[in-house]
């Protein structure tokens, strides 16, 4: 997608979800209204949800999409280097990132995002993949990021 659109198509859906944020505080409520929004909204999205950290371990949450991995192997994968770096990550080529978990193999890239609670500790990942090569980049990043930060406003 062609970055003006994106970032236009993003700020629509900002807006939208800042506005159906107000009507419950409950994280677990934005975390499926974000998912729900975004997978039906962005075509490239083939894989939308979260993982979250429970007793060390990192769980599936809310998502949309195949079959997702229940939990994903300690400091395995995408969904753990961003918890482990602390950072968004943004993965062209899932075939060539080091310890990649294909819980589908149509998957092509990816796109991770910390979540961090109220503490602002890392609790989770906002995960995202994409069934084509170099789907995601810095506006996805930038507008993600933004979007994850709704949860626990």
């Amino acid at each position: 997608m062609e970055t003006l659109k994106k970032q236009a198509r993003y700020k629509r859906l900002y807006k939208q979800l800042e506005a159906l944020m107000v009507k419950s505080t409950d994280p677990d409520a934005r975390m499926a209204t974000i998912v729900a929004v975004l997978h039906h909204k962005m075509e490239y999205f083939s894989w939308t949800g979260f993982y979250f950290l429970r007793s060390e371990a990192l769980t599936v949450k809310t998502y949309q999409g195949p079959l997702a991995c229940q939990v994903l192997q300690e400091h395995t994968g995408v969904c753990w280097a961003g918890i482990d770096q602390k950072r968004t990550l943004v993965v062209p080529d899932v075939h060539k990132f080091p310890g990649h978990i294909a819980c589908d193999s149509r998957s092509r890239s990816e796109i991770v995002v910390p979540v961090r609670n109220p503490e602002g500790e890392i609790a989770g990942v906002f995960d995202v993949d994409s069934a084509a090569l170099n789907s995601f980049d810095s506006t996805d990043a930038e507008w993600l990021e933004k979007i994850v930060n709704l949860i626990y406003l």
